[in-house]
Parts: C-alpha cells; structure tokens; sequence
C-alpha cells in the first residue's frame, strides 16, 4: 500500500471535485496544521514552516486573482486580494518574531473563507 493512503492526506478532494471545495479544504487543512503546530510552541521550525506553507496556499489564491480570466467577480476579487494583503504582512510579522498566539488570526481566517467555500 502507497504511504499515501495512510496519511492525513487521505481527505483531500477528488480532482474532479468542485475548485471551491478543494480551495476550501485546502484553507481548513492550513488552518488545523496551523492549529496543531501552534500546540507545539517549543517546536518554531514546525511553527515557521506551516506558516510558509499557508503563505504559499494564499500566493496561489493572489495569483489566481488577478488572472484576467477570473470568473469570481470583481468586488469579491478585490476583497480577497486586501485580506490577501493582511495575510502577508502578518505572515512576515510571524517570521519576524514567531509567537504561536500570533497565528489564531491566521487559523480564524482560513477557517471563516473555508467555510464560506465548502
């Protein structure tokens, strides 16, 4: 049996799933690594890397963004790309000075856009 199977992964969603549900998992799934690393604060390698991993999840929402052929509409869009905005200054803030009660608005947000996805 491929390791994969048995992993933390096995939820993730079909690639013929709706893009909204697997964005809104993948936004859940940051949320709980957040979560679980934020448990852990003597441990701020694992803090940092989930920290950048979530940074990287919202790089590809940004990207995503401003394609020109974005279906979500523009109010959305712009909303979006301002807590986009938030997200990186308080990521680099977490870098700067990693804190794990730094990350509860970075859990609560993904968490409230996940939601609102699935």
């Amino acid at each position: 049996m491929p390791p994969y199977k048995s992993s933390p992964y096995s939820n993730v969603p079909q690639a013929t799933a709706d893009p909204r549900q697997v964005e809104g998992w993948a936004l859940a799934e940051m949320a709980r690594r957040m979560n679980a690393a934020q448990a852990e604060p003597v441990d701020v390698p694992l803090l940092l890397q989930t920290v950048r991993t979530n940074w990287r999840l919202w790089s590809i929402i940004q990207a995503n963004l401003v394609d020109p052929e974005c279906p979500v509409p523009v109010e959305i869009r712009s909303s979006v790309l301002s807590l986009s905005a938030f997200i990186d200054r308080h990521t680099v803030g977490i870098i700067a000075d990693p804190k794990p009660e730094k990350l509860d608005v970075l859990i609560q947000i993904n968490r409230e856009i996940a939601a609102g996805l699935m």
